[in-house]
């Protein structure tokens, strides 16, 4: 089944080095992606979606992904925020944000990866509340957040309680006196992403702001989602390396069709274990398994392009023919370092396994 219209994947393909390079495209990304239905993907019908599953949507993220990486990550924080909507019990909160996100009027971010490693036992909140009267005051910074069109945005993020209170996830919007928005990163790539850090002094909120009471309990729930849809970028990127690979067998270079073979076998079955997962609790009450699914398809997405430039030869060099092997180079760079990043991944994994580890020796 295929996510994208012929013409808005005509346009990821005319736009995908100018997304990769250029960071002037606040008023295009969004909008492109909205106005083909994908944001609704997973999303009820009574909510103003076009139903389905969180599988579906992370499928969509995949083809986006395999045109543009950069598509694919604006595409991967607004649906992730989405989800915390969809997962959270502020009816309220949900029925005034989603009409505008579903259109793609405004951004949504997900500043959740400080959040997803304070919940492996990684780090500490970089956000803190206080009391402030009936409401809360918010100080802190998330150093890299994706998805922050200057047009306007909402950015979900983990606040440590006040007073002892449990961690919550809140959502402040760009309008938001005391949230100041960075210039873009000066990232290798990807810079049509409107990654940027944010300050948080002395931003007020009310409770009605808040995604979700507590943290803790609420964010392995929804990790699977975030995790997954994370999960759909490596996918396409190896799946278009793997193709343009496997374009290019002929005359000596057929020596490399048993590699390529054997590598789409993998992301087939990995691609495979990651939507069984999704379909039942598995990733839920066994998070270490789905850690070990985002390794590997890391690896395969990086193997993936190793193998499109040995098929490609020397004219991927050459700034013409292999343009887009060179923005797929610069965008397996990424796939490793994406919070959680694979060296955090593997970290949480020996933070979950040390008990069962002392256990044995005790």
């Amino acid at each position: 089944m295929t996510y994208l219209t012929s013409d808005l994947g005509a346009w990821l393909d005319a736009n995908a080095f100018h997304l990769d390079t250029a960071a002037d495209t606040d008023a295009s990304v969004l909008p492109k992606l909205a106005e083909g239905g994908l944001f609704r993907i997973g999303v009820p019908v009574q909510w103003g979606g076009s139903g389905g599953n969180v599988g579906e949507a992370a499928a969509a993220i995949a083809e986006v992904s395999a045109r543009s990486l950069t598509a694919g990550f604006v595409f991967w924080g607004h649906r992730t925020f989405i989800e915390y909507l969809l997962q959270s019990p502020n009816a309220a909160l949900r029925e005034a944000l989603l009409p505008d996100l579903l259109a793609g009027r405004v951004g949504g971010a997900t500043g959740l990866s400080n959040a997803m490693k304070f919940l492996s036992g990684i780090e500490g909140l970089s956000v803190r509340a206080q009391r402030d009267g009936a409401r809360l005051r918010l100080d802190g910074r998330l150093p890299w957040v994706t998805n922050l069109p200057t047009t306007g945005f909402h950015v979900a993020m983990a606040v440590e309680g006040a007073d002892g209170a449990p961690a919550f996830l809140a959502t402040l919007s760009s309008k938001d006196a005391g949230l100041s928005r960075s210039a873009d990163l000066d990232l290798m790539a990807m810079r049509g992403s409107n990654t940027a850090a944010l300050k948080i002094d002395s931003a007020h909120i009310s409770e009605s702001r808040i995604i979700h009471p507590n943290v803790a309990e609420w964010l392995p729930f929804v990790r699977p989602a975030f995790l997954s849809m994370q999960c759909a970028m490596a996918i396409g990127l190896a799946r278009r390396s793997l193709e343009e690979a496997g374009s290019r067998l002929q005359n000596d270079r057929d020596i490399l069709s048993e590699p390529v073979a054997a590598l789409t076998a993998d992301l087939k079955a990995a691609e495979t274990a990651m939507h069984d997962g999704l379909n039942g609790s598995r990733f839920v009450e066994q998070p270490a398994s789905l850690f070990r699914l985002r390794i590997r398809l890391t690896e395969i997405a990086v193997q993936a392009v190793q193998l499109e430039l040995s098929a490609s030869g020397g004219k991927a060099y050459l700034s013409e023919p292999g343009a887009g092997f060179q923005r797929r180079l610069r965008e397996a760079a990424f796939i490793p370092v994406v919070t959680p990043s694979l060296v955090q991944l593997k970290l949480a994994l020996r933070i979950q396994e040390l008990p069962t580890a002392v256990g044995a020796t005790a």
